[in-house]
């Protein structure tokens, strides 16, 4: 069995290495597994088991969060929830780089999204960077790399919604208990950021705030609305999360289009496009992933793990050390999304068997893999970051975001061995 799985998850190793993208090489690794091993006629189930990995209710939040974020983007929220980080933060030194971070915090409260709230605060942050002229271009787009990391730490998370389809795991509990980690992950950055701003001379220029504080507060009042609607109605029972992404979105859509009168046809269809392109590349790979899962256990791969570790580790200390080295390892080469299809049904079975609380190990998973969002080579915010400024090479980036790596690792094993921050609720 040792031989079967080196084989297995070498040949995805291989063809993930040679270029092909990592939906294909999943399909591709199954149906070869099942040929070589002489499972020939179960490839009449390989249709099947791709819809059935997108069959389930909870996954619809992905869309819909996807569809409430862009909406927010267009609809100009992100822009008032930069003003109102302005209006507290201002008198701070290094305060636009602080204002990116809680700004991004506060998307990520309304998104799920990584790479979304990149996009959205770095379009608005970098530049307002550039124009103050003390801060280096590099760490200027690290910040805004390093903000998007917020987004799925933040709840709504669309980590913890797969996260949670696959472990059977309650997805609003995590979502509420991701909250607290989410914050010190948040605030980690900001020390972070400030303490290089300092020891290296940058942002000597006061910053000042379009607006007044009770002005900038009533414009993104309604902005602030979010996360009470989702958080609120999950934690009374009101919504489901499903429910609540779709409540989501229907709040973004009247907001942007009624109340700040951004939205109109052709930027809702824009919003539209640009959720379902990414939403689709996502659905593929969980469908892929599913398929590849049912392939190992077939082979009885995922039992043989199983029993493994159950033999080798009986500390759950231990055991959530070798989880979290794993992960922040798989983050420099793999997506997060990637990583939790291939992992989790893995490792929940003896996660469970050493008594650690699922919501518990679902927070830890939300935070360690959020930070491979930034990890050299492969971080997906690190691409997102470097498309803001052509003319920076993403290489450049990479030494101003390893401090920010560095701690917030540091903060994961916080997370990790203090329960209580992720099952304060409870």
């Amino acid at each position: 069995m040792l031989g079967e799985t080196i084989i297995v998850f070498g040949l995805l190793c291989l063809l993930m290495i040679l270029g092909i993208p990592i939906a294909v090489s999943l399909g591709m690794t199954g149906i070869i597994t099942l040929v070589a091993f002489g499972n020939v006629e179960s490839l009449q189930m390989f249709p099947q088991r791709l819809f059935v990995g997108c069959d389930s209710f909870a996954l619809l939040a992905i869309p819909f969060f996807m569809v409430a974020g862009e909406l927010m983007l267009q609809g100009g929220i992100s822009k008032r929830l930069v003003n109102m980080a302005k209006c507290f933060l201002y008198g701070l030194r290094g305060s636009l780089a602080l204002i990116g971070f809680v700004a991004s915090a506060f998307f990520g409260a309304l998104s799920g999204s990584a790479m979304a709230t990149t996009a959205a605060i770095g379009k608005i942050m970098y530049p307002e960077m550039l124009k103050d002229g003390t801060y280096d271009k590099n760490f200027a787009l690290a910040v805004q790399a390093v903000g998007g990391t917020l987004g799925p730490m933040i709840p709504p998370s669309i980590t913890l919604i797969v996260f949670g389809t696959l472990a059977n795991a309650s997805i609003g509990d995590m979502m509420i208990g991701t909250l607290i980690p989410g914050l010190i992950a948040c605030l980690i950055y900001c020390l972070t950021g400030y303490i290089i701003i300092r020891r290296e001379g940058m942002a000597t220029n006061q910053v000042k705030p379009e607006k007044g504080i009770l002005a900038s507060f009533l414009d993104g009042f309604w902005a602030l609305i979010t996360p009470l609607i989702i958080l609120g109605g999950i934690y009374t029972g009101v919504f489901s999360p499903t429910e609540s992404a779709a409540a989501a979105c229907l709040y973004a859509l009247i907001i942007g289009w009624l109340v700040y009168k951004e939205l109109n046809l052709k930027a809702i269809y824009q919003a539209l496009l640009n959720a379902f392109l990414s939403m689709s590349s996502i659905m593929f790979l969980i469908a892929c992933a599913t398929f590849f899962g049912w392939v190992l256990t077939m082979e009885g791969i995922p039992q043989y793990i199983t029993s493994a570790l159950m033999d080798t580790v009986t500390n759950k200390y231990v055991l959530l050390l070798m989880i979290n080295l794993v992960f922040l390892f798989l983050g420099c080469f793999v997506d997060v999304i990637t990583i939790i299809l291939l992992a989790v049904p893995l490792v929940v079975p003896v996660v469970l068997h050493l008594g650690i609380d699922p919501v518990h190990f679902g927070v830890i998973t939300n935070i360690v893999t959020g930070i491979g969002l930034i990890t050299p080579p492969f971080g997906a915010c690190l691409f997102v970051a470097s498309g803001l400024d052509k003319s920076v090479k993403i290489e450049y980036i990479y030494k101003r975001i390893i401090p920010f790596c560095i701690t917030a690792t540091i903060g994961g094993f916080i997370v990790t061995y203090v329960p209580i921050l992720s099952l304060w609720f409870k």
